[in-house]
């Protein structure tokens, strides 16, 4: 297959997407698909994901189509340059497809907060798709691209990759450059990716990790080779962290986890319980945190330097309170709101320096669990299969509570994945795998003995 037809077929792949009313993309044309096929089919060397269409966030710069971040705020904004992950892509012979529909400034757990419209649950156009990434992982549901970028501040890879029935993974933070990724929560964002299967996953990923100097944060380690084909668990220990199975779980996903701890046992693993107290901190903590850095991060958007311009020009206060006012919507404010109350003089030292400390506990249970032996960590992904829309959207905290299993791993920096472990009542759940800090390849080779070994459409309680 050319490149024109790979491109042929994905433009009509995104026509479909779009007539059936999923509101997944943003940004997309065919010509612009051809001018990929173009560059592609001219590459003297066929990268490790030639003539592949891959699918990017809309907080994820490129040069080419407009950077939204979903926001009114940057509506029509082109940057001057691509992030490192897009230059990566392009060198490894992948096709950018298109932009994709994100929670405004990646701040949601629905893709309900967009600026330009809600985002569809592929399977049940009445749910959500999961956020902030629902865009992406909605395009590889339906087929429409075998993979895509997302970013994961607190879980917005892995929460939509389990409500849409695909696989997301989050590296280890430094792993891959943030440089060119729009900036939420600096010392928690991770470019990650989605893919059909974790192969798929796991050839982009290794396709944009690695160092770069333009990123402070990004750290000098060489990629590993891929994660070997694995036959047994023989060796392997898995822990199963009690803190992640309460007593309201949902019966169907707690019968999806039991039925792939049986499974790990019988392909050799030695599963054992395990003990992650802070965990219960674990959302308070990252809803300090996170907003914390978000309102420090979205102070540049004011009216004066970029993006869009609300009120009197003359009037700088009035410039800022009409720019930001307009351009931000609900979500964000209440998140900047939050971020400069915790920071504020007086208070600084009982909310975000409290929460920072907290942060270092949860992180040294993971590393104590790590260090006394276990190899990875299982768990559900999330509490509930995809919810409706408009559930949770006048309730933030029940909201930002299903982000409960996703993000410590955030707050800890290590490696997680999100794999389909069967469905519920029709709808996809998902099982997470959690690793030390880049233990990526080993934690990718569990993860793909396991889907071979379970039918992820299957139903698990009717």
């Amino acid at each position: 297959m050319t490149a024109v037809t790979a491109a042929r077929a994905t433009g009509q792949a995104l026509e479909r997407a779009e007539a059936a009313g999923l509101n997944a993309t943003l940004a997309w044309s065919n010509t612009a698909l051809e001018a990929e096929a173009a560059r592609v089919d001219s590459m003297p060397v066929p990268g490790p994901l030639h003539r592949l269409p891959v699918a990017i966030k809309d907080n994820i710069c490129t040069a080419e189509q407009p950077t939204t971040c979903g926001s009114k705020l940057l509506e029509g904004y082109h940057s001057p340059y691509s992030a490192t992950v897009v230059d990566r892509l392009r060198a490894a012979g992948a096709m950018v497809a298109c932009k994709t529909n994100l929670d405004e400034f990646g701040m949601g757990s629905s893709t309900e907060h967009s600026a330009f419209g809600r985002v569809k649950h592929p399977l049940a156009p009445e749910r959500v798709p999961g956020g902030s990434s629902g865009g992406s992982a909605v395009l590889v549901a339906v087929g429409a691209v075998p993979m895509a970028l997302g970013s994961d501040t607190g879980g917005s890879v892995r929460q939509p990759a389990a409500f849409c029935g695909v696989v997301g993974v989050k590296p280890t933070y430094g792993r891959v450059s943030r440089y060119g990724l729009v900036a939420f929560g600096s010392s928690l964002d991770c470019v990650s990716v989605f893919g059909k299967t974790v192969s798929d996953a796991e050839s982009l990923l290794w396709a944009v990790a690695g160092h770069d100097w333009r990123d402070a944060t990004s750290v000098d380690r060489p990629i590993p080779d891929r994660a070997p084909a694995r036959t047994t668990l023989e060796g392997v220990t898995i822990g199963v962290p009690v803190e992640y199975f309460p007593a309201d779980l949902d019966a169907g996903i707690g019968a999806g986890c039991q039925a792939v701890i049986a499974r790990m046992r019988e392909l050799g693993a030695r599963v054992v319980q395990v003990l992650l107290p802070h965990t219960r901190y674990a959302v308070p903590t990252y809803y300090i945190v996170a907003p914390a850095e978000a309102a420090s991060n979205l102070a540049r958007f004011d009216g004066g330097r970029y993006g869009a311009r609300r009120g009197p020009h003359a009037d700088i206060a009035a410039l800022y309170q009409g720019t930001r006012g307009h351009g931000f919507g609900a979500e964000v404010r209440r998140r900047i709101l939050t971020g400069t109350y915790v920071l504020s003089a007086g208070y600084a030292e009982a909310y975000y320096v409290k929460a920072q400390s907290v942060r270092a506990r949860i992180a040294a249970d993971f590393t104590a669990v790590f260090a006394g032996g276990v190899d990875c960590l299982f768990t559900p992904t999330t509490p509930t299969p995809a919810f409706a829309a408009g559930d949770k959207i006048q309730d933030p905290v029940a909201m930002y509570l299903a982000d409960i299993f996703v993000c410590p791993a955030s707050l800890a920096g290590i490696p997680a994945l999100s794999l389909p472990i069967g469905r519920t009542k029709g709808l996809p759940i998902g099982g997470q795998l959690m690793a030390p800090m880049f233990e990526e390849a080993s934690m990718l080779g569990i993860a793909k003995l396991l889907e071979r070994s379970l039918d992820g459409s299957a139903e698990v309680v009717r």
